[in-house]
């Protein structure tokens, strides 16, 4: 009986090793989504991510009426849009770019990027993604 115990002190003993090097190992792995790594490049080059930036957002769109449902709903948010056609593209000939002035934080751009591949996924194109400049720490 003695013998019976030790085997299940010892198997609990390798699971829980087993257990906490697998928390160890997720929580020291970088964020590999593109938005945490777009906020932390801004920051290493010394953008202070409280002060507003302004955020250029980009899709590409399959026709005119694709841009101006998304345009419609893009500024009701407040942001500025426009769109032009891209003649070499045949695939998605129209390319639609939004702009606004916000606080970059990875959970906000996060929900913004998720909302806009949406957006342009029930228009059937794509969202390409965003960009912002360096805005210094005052």
């Amino acid at each position: 009986m003695s013998w019976l115990l030790l085997v299940f002190i010892v198997a609990g003993a390798v699971v829980l090793v087993r257990i906490f090097s697998s928390v160890r190992k997720m929580k020291g792995a970088p964020d590999s989504d593109w938005d945490a790594k777009q906020i932390e490049q801004l920051r290493a080059q010394g953008s202070d991510p409280f002060q507003p930036h302004m955020v250029d957002f980009f899709f590409a769109l399959p026709s005119e009426s694709a841009c101006e449902a998304i345009r419609r709903q893009l500024e009701f948010d407040g942001f500025s849009v426009d769109s032009r056609a891209v003649p070499d593209s045949t695939e998605q000939p129209f390319s639609l770019h939004a702009s606004k002035s916000l606080r970059i934080s990875v959970p906000d751009m996060r929900d913004l990027s998720r909302r806009f591949g949406q957006l342009a996924s029930a228009q059937g194109g794509r969202y390409d993604g965003w960009a912002a400049g360096v805005v210094r720490r005052s």
